[in-house]
């Protein structure tokens, strides 16, 4: 349960925080964000698949 109120904290933050920042710089963070995750996702099916 302390687990879920933090996460709810944190989320609480982070998009007090995003409703602040200028749209184009926004939008650059997440698309960074989202390449990130996407190369770390393929990374991880190609080691999965060679072991």
């Amino acid at each position: 349960m302390l687990f879920i109120v933090a996460a709810l904290a944190l989320m609480g933050v982070l998009l007090g925080a995003a409703a602040h920042t200028p749209l184009p710089l926004f939008l650059a963070a997440a698309g960074a964000i989202s390449a990130w995750l996407l190369v770390f996702f393929i990374r991880e099916r190609i080691g999965h698949k060679e072991s």
